[in-house]
């Protein structure tokens, strides 16, 4: 069976347009999937992903404002604005009720969102769960400030260490590559996605979220804090994937795939 294609669109929200990419079937029987990313990243991050979980359903993926070909805001925003602007894109698309899946800052952004329209979000599937201590958030402020630019390139060099110190076993240089362009697309503000998800007291938002939830766990650098989510979920569960990584979504497309749709579909 072929597999829907990916388009690209634009919707008008309050700081601007906001892209999107987007899978579509020819007959959806499911409720539409809304894919937020993490940061500094895009939509681009689900492009594989698209395709797998479109078989039966309308799945977005969306670039937040000033990531991506999403227009920025005109200061630092908060989560809740994030969010604020995805229920701009709910709107814009005329959607009703939907599931959504975010990615570490994107989860969050699903946390938010969650909360802000409990009757139209169904379900939500978060990509780790940023649960820190406080000395955690000061190493993590620290690490995440806004970087300064070299002459000789080496800022690049050191992001894509990181980058690709975390990466999982099969996740190929050649396709962390094609994220990577968006990792470093608008220096200048590529720390605003961080700063707002570390303002964010996430485990007091997440206790009050009363749609179903399930939180994914890959070996990544959120692994540790993701275990903290456990006791504090009023109506989900915490989903190990040990061997996973970042990427997972490209590698792993098929098996993510069947992991979202048993939750989504219960």
């Amino acid at each position: 069976m072929s597999l829907p294609a990916v388009t690209r669109g634009y919707v008008d929200g309050r700081f601007g347009q906001i892209h999107y990419r987007q899978a579509r079937p020819t007959a959806p029987t499911r409720a539409p999937l809304l894919c937020f990313h993490s940061s500094p990243n895009s939509g681009r991050l689900y492009q594989n992903f698209l395709p797998q979980m479109a078989q039966d359903r309308v799945v977005v993926a969306v670039d937040t404002p000033g990531f991506g070909y999403s227009d920025p805001p005109a200061r630092p925003p908060s989560i809740e604005d994030y969010a604020a602007a995805m229920g701009d894109l709910i709107d814009g698309l005329g959607l009703e009720q939907v599931d959504l899946i975010g990615y570490h800052t994107g989860s969050e952004i699903g946390v938010a969102l969650a909360l802000a329209r409990p009757v139209q979000v169904r379900r939500l599937v978060m990509v780790s769960a940023p649960i820190f201590t406080q000395q955690e958030l000061d190493d993590h402020r620290t690490h995440y400030a806004a970087r300064a630019l070299t002459e000789d390139g080496s800022h690049l060099v050191a992001m894509w260490g990181g980058h690709r110190h975390w990466s999982g076993v099969g996740w190929t240089k050649e396709l962390l590559a094609e994220q990577f362009s968006d990792v470093v697309r608008r220096p200048e503000i590529s720390w605003w996605g961080h700063n707002a998800a570390f303002n964010y007291p996430t485990a007091e938002h997440l206790a009050k979220v009363e749609q179903p939830v399930m939180v994914l766990n890959p070996d990544d650098d959120l692994c540790e804090q993701t275990k903290r989510a456990e006791p504090i979920l009023r109506n989900g569960h915490v989903k190990p994937l040990p061997g996973w990584g970042h990427g997972f979504l490209d590698v792993h497309r098929e098996e993510a795939a069947v992991i979202l749709r048993e939750f989504l579909d219960e």
